[in-house]
């Protein structure tokens, strides 16, 4: 069943690796983000993608959040994270390739763990990307809650999903 306005976010272990200005080229370890805890007393901007360095996710979704960021936490959102079906090195490679830099987690979901905890996951076989990716969608969530979600009727464009879209939803 897929999640819903109203729904308690469903607790998932994502992974991520954390940006270090002081290293911003430098590999570090992954570390754990429980959502459960993470988004706990917080305003959270969740940006689905269905796969990093894809053509849609690079181009038309990703670069208008990072260029959005602070205009997305002055109307009050605390953390902004990217996930996708990528692994979580995987992701860190994207993030510094789109300047990320501390504005967006970039976490990965390689398991699908989110997409079935969520109801969000995409068979992408047929294309070769893999039977449980996440279709793309942005949640804004508020205490663990879910206070707006948007799916793409198609996941390779970007209509109800973008940073202009969220900024308006907030």
């Amino acid at each position: 069943m897929t999640i819903k306005v109203g729904d308690e976010f469903p607790e998932v272990q994502l992974k991520y690796v954390p940006y270090d200005a002081a290293a911003p080229n430098a590999c570090k370890g992954p570390q754990l983000l429980d959502t459960k805890k993470a988004f706990s007393g917080k305003k959270v901007v969740l940006i689905g993608v269905p796969g990093a360095f894809s053509p849609t996710c690079s181009v038309q979704h990703i670069p208008p959040y990072v260029a959005k960021a602070d205009e997305l936490k002055a109307k009050g959102v605390d953390l902004i994270v990217c996930v996708s079906g990528n692994d979580f090195f995987v992701m860190e490679a994207w993030g510094k390739q789109e300047k990320v830099a501390n504005k967006i987690l970039m976490a990965g979901d390689a398991n699908g763990d989110l997409g079935r905890a969520t109801g969000l996951s995409i068979d992408l076989s047929n294309a070769g990307l893999g039977a449980v990716r996440l279709t793309r969608f942005v949640a804004i969530i508020d205490n663990g809650k879910v206070a707006h979600l948007a799916v793409e009727p198609d996941p390779t464009e970007v209509t109800v999903t973008g940073a202009d879209k969220t900024l308006s939803a907030l």
